[in-house]
Formats: structure tokens, C-alpha cells, sequence
């Protein structure tokens, strides 16, 4: 539906939310205005009478859900609220859920705050019915004032241009690995292949290829990848100042990242990081039982105790949005908000959580089933993660040619070309459509064996993490503007 699209309403964590998917703006709800965004996105009428008639189940349901408190200074019948079975509630159980009043702008430099009122302020001869129509008006005055995109307005065509431009470059400087993690999707860093580490001449190769093909995109990006790339640690330390020397005759700009499992991470390895300012990803599971389950040694011991050390002198010496700390969380840890913790007690400032890529077959695989525990843990993770913050503790919370010839595969190309989300399938009517661009492609051809069909577990869990950090933003809004 159009409308679902472009307004997606929501309630998590006892905020009431709308999120504009045009524009990015983020509008905190009250109960009238929760059932006027429904009413103004589907289409319907705003006279007063019907307002009542079609409100009336639906208030008494809000009403409850809200605390008895909260029922008598919203002016609403007291109705006990049922007791908690700890299930996990479905999308429109979490809809019912009561939040704040009126409508507001929730981020700044999304519109303006407009009408918004407390109970407290709320005329106590004012019914619900009629704060529905008001906060219905208020819907269509912002609308009229550019405050809100209309939920009815289809997107802007699109179609990629025919042009091949290539803007970053995935170097795999090492097919090998010294672990041999159970989950691994490189099938323990040699993909299938000889165990082996890239000639410096292939990484300068590549690097031209980039050079050549970007066309006039100046700022550019290389990312050293394996394998575990430190093992081939002098050929990515020339391949950057070889592509730092051409990139500058070029008038461009190259940034580096580079994943690592920090078992090589040493003193050395840390200062060429550092001096040349290379983003790093650090993987490591969290707790211990839970890392040395999977991230094993070639000998089968567990590697946290190799690893971890090295981790916390690494980014010591860090400023927080230089590196972040990857997780995997598999079936074994859907708790997976503990090894977050665990991670930000570390000293970790800046942590991502991603669920495990596998086929569904293995014993460690998401599966459809869990999604309802995996929601109620974003849920839970994004409870500790405002707590931490207002206590002062907080974290962030994130082959296709040949490089000697300097051609690229063509159909290759343009199947990738064409794999955008008006194309994917399920992508164009979805509201987190601009924010996930359809999702990974290796997860989708591991799911489907198609780039174009997304795996339907990794779409779920992905839109619950789009709107637990949509909350989190209202909620410490007054606390930290830049979260």
C-alpha cells in the first residue's frame, strides 16, 4: 500500500512514532494523533461524527494498554491493563501501545514543532474524538506547509545511467586466515580455493583499475580485506602508498579500511594504522563462551584470550569513529545485547551487531522462528543503549573483470547496475527502502541464489533495527543531538 510506503507508524520502546520516509523526518505521536496518521495515510474521512464512530473499539483498546495514571490525566475510562505474559507482541499489538501528546517534530532540522501540548495543557473538555480531528488538521497543515511529505505520492522514476564508474575496491590481499571460525562465509579464509596472499602487483593493478574507472568521482575507497589481510601486512602497507602517490598526481582523495580478527593487531600494526588514519572493523564476538564457540583457533582452542587484549590496546589509541567492533550473533546467542555490553565494558565506543550469514540448515542459522526473540532483544539493546548514554557511559551503535586487461564484465555489471530497490523484490512498496537500498546482495544470492529476491529474515530483523534506532534518537533527543 502507497501510503504505508511513505508514512511508516510505529511503536517501540512507549514512544509512538512517524517515520516520513521521503524526507527523513521523525514525528513523535500522542493516541489522537496515532489515529489520525492511520486515518489521513489511508485515505480516510475527517468528519467529526465519523471520527467517533470508527475510534471508539479503538480507543478503548489503547486505553488498556496505558498505566491507570496515565488513563486518568488522558481523560480516558480506567480500564485495568492486562498483565504481561512476556510475549512478544506482533506489529499491530505494538501499535496499541500508548506514548507522549499531539504530534511533534522529534529531530531537529526536521520541520518545527507544531501544536504540540502536555496532558497538563490538554482543555479537559476536549474528547478524544475531537482531538482526533484536530491532530488530523494539523496532519493536512503540514503537509500544505512542506513540515510532512503526502503518503499518496509515488517516487520519483528511476533508472540507472548506462555509464560504469567504479568508486570502491574490496582487495582481498589474503585468501587465508589464521582462525578457522565455524560461520565463516570465506569457508575459513581460502574461499574454496589455494591458500594464498596477493602480489604486490595485482594490489597495483587493482588500484589503477580503480584510478582509471572512477571517472570524475574524486573521493574514492579501498578496503583491505581476507582472510585475515594481516597476514599480508607489507603489501597492503605499499599498496597505500603506492595508491596515496597516484591518487594525488590525480587530484583524488583514497580512504582505507581494513577488517581485521586482531590477532596480528600489535604495536607496529596499530601506528601505521593510526598515522594513516585507516578506518578498522575489529571482529570479535563479545563474551568469551560465546566468541570461543565459533571464532576458533586452527587447533580448535577459542581465540578471545589472543584477542581480546590486543582489542582493548588497539582502540585505546583510537578516536572512536576511526574503528568499530563487529559482532556476529548466531541461534547459540540470541542474548546477543550481553556481548554488547560486554564490548562497550571493554572500552569499545563505537559496536555493530550483525546476525550470522548462513544457509538455514546449520545449527548456529537465524531462522524465521526467532524473529520474534531477535525483535525483543533490539528492543532490549535499545533500552540499555539510551540508559548508557544518560548515565554518561554511552556507545555508537553500525569477480567482475580483469584489473590487468582494465576491463570489466559487462553483463556482470550491469546485473548489479540494475539491482536497486525498485527492482528487488518486495523493496519499492517498503518503507525502509531508502535506508537498507534492498540489503546486502552476497545475503540475498545466499538465501534465494538471486541478488534481486532478499532473504526475508535478514528484511525483518533489518526494519526492527531501522526502528529501534529511530527511537533511541527520540528518546535521547535532549540529551545527545548528535546520537
Amino acid at each position: 500500500m502507497l501510503g504505508e510506503a511513505n508514512w511508516h507508524i510505529f511503536s517501540c520502546l512507549g514512544k509512538l512514532l512517524l517515520f516520513d520516509v521521503k524526507t527523513g523526518g521523525l514525528h513523535e505521536l500522542d493516541e489522537a494523533g496515532l489515529e489520525a496518521a492511520i486515518a489521513y495515510r489511508d485515505r480516510m474521512s475527517v468528519a467529526a461524527q465519523e471520527r467517533r464512530d470508527r475510534m471508539s473499539v479503538a480507543t478503548q483498546e489503547h486505553a488498556a494498554r496505558m498505566p491507570v495514571a496515565a488513563q486518568e490525566r488522558s481523560g480516558f475510562v480506567k480500564i485495568p491493563a492486562p498483565h504481561d505474559n512476556g510475549s512478544v507482541a506482533t506489529t499491530a499489538e505494538r501499535l496499541k501501545e500508548p506514548a507522549g501528546s499531539a504530534i511533534r517534530s522529534t529531530l531537529r532540522g526536521y520541520g518545527e514543532p507544531i501544536g504540540f501540548t502536555t496532558h497538563e495543557q490538554e482543555l479537559p473538555t476536549q474528547s478524544h474524538a475531537e482531538s482526533v480531528v484536530e491532530a488530523y488538521r494539523e496532519l493536512e497543515n503540514m503537509v500544505a506547509r512542506g513540515l510532512l511529505s503526502s503518503p499518496f505520492e509515488e517516487d520519483e522514476e528511476y533508472a540507472p545511467d548506462g555509464e560504469t564508474v567504479v568508486k570502491a575496491l574490496c582487495l582481498h590481499v589474503a585468501h587465508d586466515c589464521n582462525l578457522r571460525c565455524k560461520y565463516c562465509f570465506g569457508k575459513t579464509g581460502n574461499f574454496g580455493m589455494t591458500r594464498e596472499l596477493m602480489p604486490l602487483e595485482v594490489a597495483k593493478a587493482a588500484i589503477d583499475f580503480l584510478l582509471e574507472k572512477s571517472g570524475q568521482r574524486r573521493n574514492l575507497n579501498v578496503d583491505f580485506f581476507g582472510g585475515e589481510p594481516l597476514l599480508n601486512f607489507d603489501v597492503v602497507k605499499a599498496a597505500i602508498d603506492y595508491c596515496d602517490e597516484r591518487a594525488e598526481d590525480l587530484g583524488k582523495r583514497v580512504d582505507f579500511t581494513i577488517t581485521t580478527n586482531c590477532l596480528l593487531l600489535d604495536g607496529e600494526v596499530a601506528s601505521f594504522l593510526n598515522e594513516r588514519d585507516i578506518l578498522v572493523v575489529l571482529s570479535i564476538d563479545g563474551r568469551r563462551d560465546v566468541n570461543d564457540r565459533m571464532r576458533i583457533m586452527p587447533g580448535g582452542q577459542g581465540s578471545y584470550e589472543h584477542v581480546a587484549q590486543n582489542l582493548v590496546n588497539f582502540i585505546q589509541t583510537k578516536d572512536p569513529h576511526s574503528y568499530y567492533v563487529r559482532s556476529t550473533y548466531t541461534r547459540h546467542n540470541l542474548d546477543f545485547a550481553s556481548d554488547v555490553l560486554h564490548l562497550a565494558d571493554l572500552g569499545a565506543k563505537s559496536i555493530s551487531a550483525e546476525p550470522v550469514i548462513s544457509s538455514g540448515d546449520r545449527e548456529y542459522s537465524i531462522r524465521p522462528e526467532d524473529i520474534g526473540v531477535i525483535e525483543a532483544e533490539y528492543e532490549n539493546l535499545t533500552r540499555l543503549f539510551v540508559e548508557r548514554h544518560r548515565e554518561g557511559r554511552g556507545f555508537l551503535f553500525y569477480k567482475m573483470g580483469d584489473v590487468f586487461r582494465g576491463d570489466i564484465d559487462s553483463e556482470i555489471s550491469a546485473k548489479f547496475r540494475d539491482a536497486h530497490v525498485y527492482n528487488k523484490d518486495g523493496c519499492a512498496s517498503c518503507w525502509a527502502r531508502f535506508i537498507c537500498s534492498g540489503g546486502c546482495h552476497a545475503a540475498a544470492y545466499g538465501s534465494s541464489g538471486d541478488i534481486l529476491i532478499p532473504d526475508k529474515v535478514a528484511c525483518a530483523l533489518q526494519k526492527k533495527r531501522i526502528e529501534c534506532a529511530l527511537a533511541a534518537q527520540a528518546m535521547l533527543k535532549d540529551v545527545d543531538p548528535k546520537i
